[in-house]
C-alpha cells in the first residue's frame, strides 16, 4: 500500500466519516467545483446567497448577497484582509442598504440558533489565483464560506506534522487569496491531532487538541468539529492583536478554552464567588484573562457588568492591554493613579479597567457595591497579599474575584493564605482550573529543563547556604523579588561570599566559555542571574575582559543614591525598551543580559536557552526565574529548541526539596539533572549498534548498498529519524562535553547514514533544518574519512547516460537511487522548455514508491527507470524533429503515449483551439472550450478505430488540462525568474570584482546556474537575516550614537596592549554612509525575489557579499597579538616567526600585566591567521607568507 493510499484511506477517510456523524454534509470535490463555478472560486455562490438571504431576510435580497459575495472574494490577501474576514463572520461589519438608506450588520452566522446554519464538508479542494495551483485535503465551510482546512499525513510519518505545516506556509505563500477567508487549520497523521490560526504557523503556535475525558482518533475530531465547539472557536476564541504596528493572530489553547469556560460559570455561579487558575508559566495566561474578560462583558446575562484587571507593570508596558480594541473589547480605561482608579469605581464605570495593585491604597471601604464587579488577579500568589489586598476585597466587598498565578501553592503559610483567598471554594487542592508542568511539557506549550552544577570550587559554602537562606522560616513562600532581596540583605556572608573578587572573576571566566562553546553554537542567549546590582555592575566588568563589550548588556533598576559604579549601567526607558527588543531577536546583540529582579518575571524571550544562575532563590520566585528559559523557540531555517538549561553555581538545586516547596505531584518534571541526559545518550548509543551492524566489516560500495536495501521499508526509515532527532537533540545540549568524545566516531557515521537514506528516499525533507546545528558542523567537519560518505553521485540524464550505467561497478540498489536524482534534476532544470518531462518526473515517482515499498525489485525497478531515460532522449529528438508548438508537443506526447496513431493530427486541432481560447487556467469558459473540442477530437478517433471508451477519454481529457494548467504554471516561474536573472549574474559579478576574482563572468553565470538546479528552498528573509545577523554579530559592534560614522581602518594602538589593556570595539561601528549610499543597490536586487526560492537564497549571499565590506572588523586581545606581530616583522612572516615574536613579547611584559596574557601555542595561532584571513585583515603571499592587507595599520 502506497504512503498516499494509507493518508487517505487511514486519515482522511476516516475524518469525513466521522464528521458526517456529527452533523457534517459531504460535497464531493466535482460537486464542490460545480458549487464554486470552477477552481477561481472559494465560495458556494448559491448555498452563501441563499443563506444571507435566510439569515439577514429583514433587508438582505438577491442583488445584496451578491454584491457582499463580491466584497469579501475581493479582501486584501494578507492578515490584515484575514481580520477584516473574521469581522465579517463575527457580524460586526455592515452593508449599505439602500431602501432603508442606512448601514445594517451582516449576520454571516446565527449563533443563537445554530441549526439555521449550513456545515459542509468537502475534500480535494483546489483553488487556483492564475499563477499557482493549491490542493487542500479537506475543507469545512460554514453558510458556503470555506472557514477551515486540514492537512493529512499518512500516520506513520515520522515527521508528519512537520511536512504537514510546511504544506500549510506554502498554501499561504501561494495561494494567499484563498487563505484570506480560513481561519483556522488543523494537521493530523491520527497520532496526534493539532491545529493552529491561519496567517500564524511557527511550530509554536501549533497546539495539540485534546478531551479531558480520554479518547481515541474518532472521539479528537468529533469534540474538535462539533457544531457548538467549533462556532465558539471561530467567535470567541481567536484573537486579533497589535503589537509594535504589527498585526498578529491568536487561536486559544485547549486549556485556555477550558479555564474561559469555568471561569464564566464561577461568574455565573450565586454562592461561589472565588476562583484560582494555575497555568503554568508560558502557557498563556494573559490571553485567558482577556479573552473571560470579552466575554463576561458581551454576555447580557451579567448586566452591563465591570471588569478589573489587576497586572504589573511589566504587562502593562506590554503593548497588549493598550491594543484591546482590536479584540473587540470598546470600553477600555487603564488606572494611571489612586485618583484616577478611585473615581472610576466611584462613578460606576462599566466595562474593563486595568489597574496595578498598588492603586488600591487607601481606597474607602465598600466604594461600590455592585455584585456584578468581576476581578482578574495576575501573579495572584504574590499580588494579594498583604494590606493592598484588604483594601481591594474590603473596596469591592461583592465582586467575584478569580486568581491567575504561574505557579503552583505552595505548602508555607504564604499558600495557606492564598487558598484562604481564592481556592476554598475548590476543595481539597483550591484550583478552579490547572495546567501543570508536566501538562504543558507534553503539549509542547514549554520546554523541558536541565541543569547543571557549576564546579565546587565556584560554589558557596553549602553549610553557610543552608543557614543563611534555605533554613530561614521568613525565605519560604517567598514570590515577590523584592522581599526575596530584603532577606538576602540579611545573609551578609552569604553575600559577601558571592561577591568575593576571585570568585566573581573566576565565574565571569567559566560564563564566558562556556557560552561560547556551548550556547552560542546553538543561536541561543543567556542570561546571567546575580545576588544584587552591584554584584551586575561587577559581573559587566568582569564579562567584558573576555567577550565583546556588545555582548551583554546590564538591566536593574535605578536607584536615588547609586554609586557611580552602578550608575554606569543605568538605562533610560526607551534605552531598555531598545535592549529587550534586541534580546528577542536573533541577529541582534547582546546575547547575554546580567540581571537581579527585573526580566526575572513576566518578561518573554524563547530564544533565551541558558540562565546562569548566582542568586540565591527559592519556591515561587525560583520557579518564576527558571521559566524564563522554558519557551519554545523555532529559528529561521525551523531547528526547535528543545529544552532550557540551568548552570547553577550556588547549589540550589543541589538541595532540591528545600528549595521548592511544593506537592510533589504539582512540580513533577520541573527540572532534571544534565547527568541525565548523558546517561540517556549513552543507552540510545547502545541501541545504535543494530544501526551500525547494517555495514560493519564492507567497503564502502557494499555498505551503501546495504543501508539502502535495509531502509527500502518505510517504517524503518521513519522509526530511524526518529532515533536520529531524538539522538542529536541530546548531543546538541551536550556537546562539546568530553563525554561525548568516545562516541563521535560512531555518532558521525549514524548521521552520515541518515543523511544518505534522506537523499535517496526522501528528499524533500531538509536535512539541514531536522539536525540541530552542532550535529551539522561535525558532519562537514568528519565526512572525507568515514566509512560511509553522506551523499551519493547524481547521473547526468542524456545519451550517455545508458553506458555510464552499464559500465558502472556500483549496486544495482545505488545506480537506482542515482538515477532517480538525475530525472529529479532533469525535470527540475528542462520544466521551463521541455513541460512533457514533469509527466515522466512522476512516472519516476511512481517507480521508486514501488521500489520503496517492495512491490518491484532492484533489478526491475532498473530496468524501468533505463526505459525512462530512453523515453526521455526519444521525446527530447521528436521534439526538435517535429518542430510543434510546445503546448501542441505536449498534446501530442499524451495523445501517442496513449496510442493514437494520428497523434500529431490530433494535437493540431487541439492547438488550434487553444489559440483561439487560451486562458484555460484562470477562465471555465476557456477550459470548457478546450474540454469540447479535445473531447470531440479523440472520441472522433476512436469511433474510427471502432472503439469508443468514455472512461478512457474523460482520463485523457483530464490529463492533458492538468498538464496544459501545469504548463501555465511552469512558463509563469519561467518569466518571474528570466527577470532577475540577468540582473542578478551582475550583481555577482560586481561582487567578485570586488574580491578580485578573474574570470568574474564566468564564474558568477555558474553561481546563479547551480541554484537555479538547486532543490534548497529557504525564504529571502530568513536566510538574509541569518547570515547578516551572523557577520555583524562577528564583525561589528552594536552602534552606540544613532548616525555615527568611525574609521574604517582598525586601529591597534601597541602601548595599550604592552600595558595588558583590552582592545575594546566600542568606538567600531558600521560604515553607516557607505550602507546608506549603497541601499538603493541593495533593495533593487532584492525586488520581486521572495516568490523565487533560489533566487531568493542568491539575492541573500549577493546582498550579504554587498554589506560585508562595510563592517568594521571586530578584534579580541588574542586577535590583536597576531596583527601586532605580522606589523612588527615589517615584512611577510611565517607561522613560527609569527608564533615566536607573539610569545617573546609576552615573556618581556611586566610581570604585573603578564597574568593577563598566557602564551600561544600552534593550534590557536593557527585558528586566529583562519579568522583574520576569513574578515581581510591578512593574507598570503605565493610562499605562504603572511602580511597585513591595506585596510589594516597600527598607530
Amino acid at each position: 500500500m502506497s504512503s498516499l493510499g494509507q493518508e487517505r484511506t487511514a486519515v482522511q477517510d476516516p475524518i469525513l466519516d466521522y464528521v458526517q456523524e456529527i452533523g457534517w454534509e459531504y460535497v464531493s470535490p466535482d460537486e464542490a467545483s460545480r458549487l464554486k463555478r470552477g477552481e477561481t472560486g472559494f465560495v458556494f455562490r448559491d448555498v452563501f446567497i441563499r443563506q444571507m438571504q435566510k439569515l439577514n431576510s429583514d433587508f438582505m435580497d438577491t442583488v445584496l448577497a451578491e454584491q457582499l459575495l463580491k466584497e469579501i472574494t475581493r479582501i486584501p490577501a494578507t492578515i490584515e484582509g484575514n481580520f477584516t474576514a473574521w469581522e465579517y463572520l463575527k457580524g460586526l461589519k455592515t452593508i449599505f442598504v439602500p431602501d432603508k438608506n442606512r448601514e445594517k450588520n451582516i449576520k454571516f452566522i446565527d449563533m443563537e440558533n445554530i441549526e439555521r446554519n449550513v456545515f459542509q464538508v468537502t475534500d480535494e479542494f483546489s483553488f487556483t489565483n492564475g499563477n499557482n495551483r493549491i490542493r487542500l485535503d479537506i475543507v469545512f465551510l460554514i453558510n458556503g464560506v470555506p472557514i477551515i482546512f486540514m492537512e493529512t499525513k499518512a500516520a506513520h510519518r515520522v515527521e508528519g506534522i512537520t511536512e504537514a505545516l510546511d504544506q500549510v506556509r506554502r498554501y499561504h505563500w501561494k495561494c494567499p487569496e484563498l487563505m484570506t477567508m480560513l481561519q483556522v487549520f488543523a494537521v493530523t497523521h491520527i497520532a496526534k491531532y493539532y491545529y493552529g490560526a491561519t496567517w500564524s504557523f511557527s511550530e509554536r503556535f501549533l497546539f495539540n487538541w485534546k478531551e479531558d475525558t480520554a479518547g481515541n482518533f474518532e472521539t479528537l475530531v468529533k469534540t474538535f468539529f462539533d457544531k457548538n465547539r467549533i462556532l465558539k472557536l471561530l467567535i470567541d476564541y481567536i484573537l486579533f492583536t497589535r503589537q509594535d504596528d504589527e498585526l498578529k493572530k491568536v487561536v486559544l489553547r485547549p486549556h485556555q478554552m477550558r479555564a474561559v469556560d469555568k471561569i464564566i460559570a464561577r461568574a455565573m455561579s450565586d454562592d461561589k464567588n472565588r476562583g484560582l487558575i494555575w497555568h503554568t508559566q508560558g502557557s498563556g495566561k494573559t490571553y485567558t484573562m482577556i479573552v473571560a474578560a470579552q466575554k463576561i462583558i458581551e454576555n447580557p446575562i451579567f448586566d452591563n457588568p465591570t471588569v478589573i484587571m489587576i497586572v504589573d507593570r511589566n504587562e502593562l508596558e506590554s503593548q497588549l492591554f493598550g491594543n484591546l480594541r482590536a479584540v473587540g473589547i470598546e470600553s477600555v480605561e487603564i488606572a494611571g493613579s489612586k485618583r484616577s482608579l478611585k473615581k472610576l469605581l466611584k462613578d460606576d464605570k462599566r466595562g474593563l479597567i486595568i489597574s496595578m495593585i498598588h492603586k488600591f491604597d487607601d481606597i474607602p471601604e465598600s466604594i461600590n457595591t455592585r455584585k456584578n464587579i468581576f476581578i482578574f488577579v495576575d501573579e495572584a500568589h504574590r499580588t494579594i497579599g498583604g494590606k493592598l489586598g484588604s483594601y481591594m476585597m474590603g473596596a469591592l466587598p461583592n465582586a467575584t474575584i478569580i486568581g491567575f498565578t504561574g505557579t503552583p501553592i505552595d505548602k508555607t503559610q504564604y499558600g495557606a493564605g492564598t487558598f484562604m483567598i481564592f481556592g476554598k471554594d475548590d476543595p481539597p487542592k483550591g484550583y478552579l482550573d490547572k495546567y501543570s508542568i508536566a501538562e504543558s511539557i507534553e503539549d509542547g506549550t514549554t520546554v523541558p529543563l536541565h541543569y547543571s552544577m557549576a564546579p565546587n570550587e565556584l560554589q558557596v559554602d553549602r553549610e553557610l547556604l543552608e543557614k543563611e537562606f534555605l533554613d530561614l522560616k521568613e525565605a519560604q513562600g517567598i514570590s515577590d523579588i523584592e522581599i526575596l532581596n530584603k532577606v538576602l540583605d540579611k545573609a551578609v556572608k552569604l553575600r559577601n561570599m558571592l561577591k568575593s573578587e576571585d570568585r566573581m572573576e573566576k565565574v565571569a571566566k567559566y560564563v564566558a566559555e562556556h557560552y561560547i562553546n556551548y550556547i552560542e553554537p546553538m543561536g541561543y542567549k543567556a542570561f546571567l542571574v546575580a545576588v544584587d546590582r552591584e554584584a551586575c555592575a561587577i559581573y559587566k566588568k568582569k564579562l567584558d575582559q573576555f567577550l565583546p563589550e556588545e555582548y551583554s548588556e546590564v538591566v536593574y533598576s535605578r536607584g536615588n543614591d547609586d554609586s557611580p559604579e552602578i550608575a554606569k549601567y543605568h538605562l533610560s526607558e526607551d534605552e531598555e525598551k531598545r535592549v529587550r527588543k534586541a534580546f528577542k531577536a536573533p541577529d541582534k546583540l547582546p546575547k547575554i543580559l546580567i540581571v537581579t529582579e527585573k526580566l526575572l518575571t513576566g518578561f518573554d524571550a524563547p530564544i533565551l536557552y541558558c540562565m546562569y544562575l548566582d542568586k540565591p532563590m527559592r519556591d515561587h520566585a525560583l520557579l518564576q526565574a527558571i521559566a524564563r528559559v522554558n519557551r519554545p523557540y523555532e529559528d529561521e531555517t525551523g531547528r526547535k529548541k528543545r529544552s532550557g538549561f540551568i548552570l547553577d553555581f550556588v547549589g540550589i538545586f543541589d538541595n532540591l526539596e528545600k528549595a521548592l516547596a511544593f506537592d510533589s505531584s504539582d512540580i513533577e518534571g520541573v527540572i532534571h539533572d544534565i547527568e541525565v541526559l548523558k546517561e540517556e545518550f549513552a543507552k540510545k548509543m547502545e541501541e545504535a549498534q543494530r544501526y551500525l551492524n547494517i555495514f560493519a566489516g564492507k567497503t564502502r560500495d557494499k555498505a551503501v548498498e546495504s543501508v539502502l536495501e535495509y531502509f527500502r521499508d518505510d517504517e524503518r526509515r521513519q522509526e530511524y529519524y526518529k532515533f536520529i532527532k531524538d539522538l542529536s537533540s541530546i548531543y546538541d545540549i551536550l556537546s562539546p562535553d568530553l563525554f561525548l568524545r568516545r562516541y563521535i566516531e560512531n555518532y558521525g557515521l549514524l548521521i552520515n547514514m541518515y543523511r544518505i537514506v534522506i537523499g535517496a528516499y526522501d528528499p524533500s525533507m531538509s536535512v539541514g533544518r531536522e539536525l540541530p546545528r552542532k550535529t551539522a558542523e561535525l558532519v562537514q567537519k568528519h565526512t572525507k574519512s568515514s566509512e560511509i560518505l553522506p551523499a551519493l553521485d547524481v547521473y547526468e540524464i542524456n545519451e550517455n547516460t545508458l553506458r555510464m550505467i552499464e559500465e558502472s561497478s556500483v549496486s544495482d540498489a545505488e545506480k537506482v537511487v542515482n538515477i532517480l536524482a538525475g530525472i529529479q534534476k532533469k525535470v527540475k532544470k528542462e520544466k521551463y522548455i521541455s513541460p512533457y518531462l514533469i509527466s515522466i518526473g512522476e512516472k519516476a515517482e511512481r517507480i521508486a514508491n514501488l521500489h520503496r515499498q517492495r512491490q518491484k525489485t532492484t533489478q526491475e525497478v532498473l530496468e524501468q527507470l533505463k526505459e525512462l531515460i530512453k523515453e526521455i532522449n526519444d521525446a527530447k529528438r521528436e521534439e526538435s524533429e517535429k518542430n510543434m508548438p510546445m503546448k501542441a508537443f505536449v498534446v501530442y506526447w499524451i495523445l501517442k503515449n496513449e496510442g493514437f496513431e494520428k497523434a500529431q493530427e490530433m494535437a493540431n486541432e487541439v492547438n488550434k483551439v487553444l489559440e483561439k481560447w487560451p486562458h484555460i487556467h484562470t477562465s471555465t469558459e476557456h477550459e470548457r472550450e478546450v474540454r469540447k473540442r479535445l473531447y470531440a477530437v479523440i472520441f472522433g478517433e476512436m469511433r474510427e478505430g471502432g472503439c469508443v471508451d468514455p472512461i478512457k477519454a474523460r482520463d485523457i481529457v483530464e490529463k492533458i488540462i492538468s498538464s496544459l494548467k501545469e504548463m501555465h504554471a511552469v512558463e509563469k516561474d519561467k518569466e518571474n525568474e528570466e527577470v532577475k536573472v540577468e540582473e542578478l549574474v551582475g550583481a555577482v559579478k560586481d561582487v567578485l570584482q570586488d574580491y578580485d576574482i578573474d574570470n568574474n563572468e564566468a564564474i558568477a553565470t555558474k553561481i546563479v546556474n547551480e541554484f537555479l538546479n538547486s532543490s534548497t528552498i529557504t525564504p529571502l528573509e530568513n536566510v538574509l537575516s541569518r547570515s547578516i545577523s551572523h557577520l555583524i554579530q562577528s564583525r561589528a559592534s552594536y552602534p552606540r550614537h544613532n548616525g555615527q560614522v568611525k574609521m574604517k581602518e582598525l586601529m591597534i594602538v601597541e602601548s595599550d596592549m604592552t600595558a595588558g589593556k583590552s582592545i575594546k570595539p566600542s568606538n567600531i561601528t558600521l560604515d553607516w554612509k557607505k550602507l546608506f549610499e549603497s541601499t538603493s543597490e541593495v533593495i533593487l536586487t532584492c525586488v520581486g525575489i521572495p516568490r523565487i526560492p533560489w533566487l531568493a537564497i542568491l539575492a541573500a549571499i549577493v546582498i550579504v557579499n554587498k554589506i560585508y565590506p562595510l563592517l568594521v572588523i571586530h578584534l579580541t586581545e588574542r586577535h590583536a597579538i597576531v596583527v601586532w606581530a605580522i606589523y612588527a616583522a615589517e615584512k611577510p612572516v611565517s607561522e613560527e616567526e609569527i608564533l615566536k615574536l607573539i610569545n617573546d613579547k609576552i615573556e618581556s611584559l611586566d610581570p604585573k600585566n603578564r597574568r593577563r596574557w598566557y602564551k600561544m601555542d600552534q593550534t590557536e595561532l593557527i585558528r586566529l591567521l583562519d579568522e583574520l584571513n576569513k574578515w581581510k585583515c591578512i593574507d598570503k603571499n605565493e610562499e605562504n607568507l603572511w602580511y597585513l592587507r591595506e585596510k589594516v595599520k597600527l598607530v
